[in-house]
C-alpha cells in the first residue's frame, strides 16, 4: 500500500507567493489562488489543522507517465511533449487511483484527517516525500506522483 510515515518540512517562503508565479498559459500565476476555498489564502496552515508532534503520513500515488506519454505519442504523432504530458489526460486516472489509495489507507488507519493539497497548506512536499525515500521528479519524465497527508487532526488549545 503506498503510504509511508514522514516527517513533515515546510515551504521556507508562504505558500501564496508560490501560486502568484506565472507558469506557463498562466502569466498571473495559479488561477484558484484567492478563489478556491483549498488554496492561498483561504486555506488554514497544516499545523494549525494537524497534530504534527504525532505520526504523519503521505498518501500517494505513481502515475507512469513515461507509459502514458508514449500511448498519447503513438494516438498522436504530431502533438509536442507538453501536449503528450498535458495534465488534462491524464490527472483523472490518476486522482481515481489517489482516491482509492486513500479509501484503503482509511480501513487501515480510520479516523485520520486527509490534507489533499498539502502544498497549499505550507508543507514542502518534494523535501518531505525524500524523508520517507521518495524522489519527486520535476517536471515529472517517469513517474507523476500526486501526494496527500494524513494525521490526527489538532485539538482546538491543545498544544503541539
Amino acid at each position: 500500500m503506498p503510504y509511508s510515515e514522514v516527517q513533515v518540512i515546510m515551504l521556507d517562503v508562504p505558500a501564496a507567493s508560490l501560486c502568484a508565479k506565472p507558469y506557463p498559459g498562466h502569466p498571473k500565476g495559479c488561477p484558484n489562488l484567492g478563489k478556491k476555498d483549498g488554496c492561498p489564502p483561504r486555506v488554514v496552515p497544516i499545523d494549525q489543522r494537524l497534530d504534527l508532534s504525532r505520526p504523519v503520513f503521505a498518501i500517494y500515488n505513481s502515475f507512469d507517465m513515461a507509459e502514458h506519454a508514449g500511448r498519447m505519442r503513438d494516438a498522436h504523432p504530431q502533438w509536442s511533449d507538453r501536449q503528450l504530458r498535458c495534465c488534462l489526460y491524464w490527472q483523472p486516472a490518476a486522482r481515481r487511483a489517489l482516491r482509492a489509495e486513500i479509501r484503503l489507507f482509511h480501513r487501515h488507519l480510520p479516523g485520520m484527517t486527509v490534507i489533499e493539497c498539502p502544498e497549499a497548506c505550507g508543507v514542502n512536499v518534494t523535501a518531505t516525500m525524500e524523508t520517507c525515500g521518495i524522489y519527486l521528479e520535476w517536471p515529472p519524465v517517469e513517474y507523476a506522483r500526486q501526494v496527500v497527508l494524513a494525521g490526527e487532526a489538532k485539538l482546538a488549545g491543545r498544544q503541539a
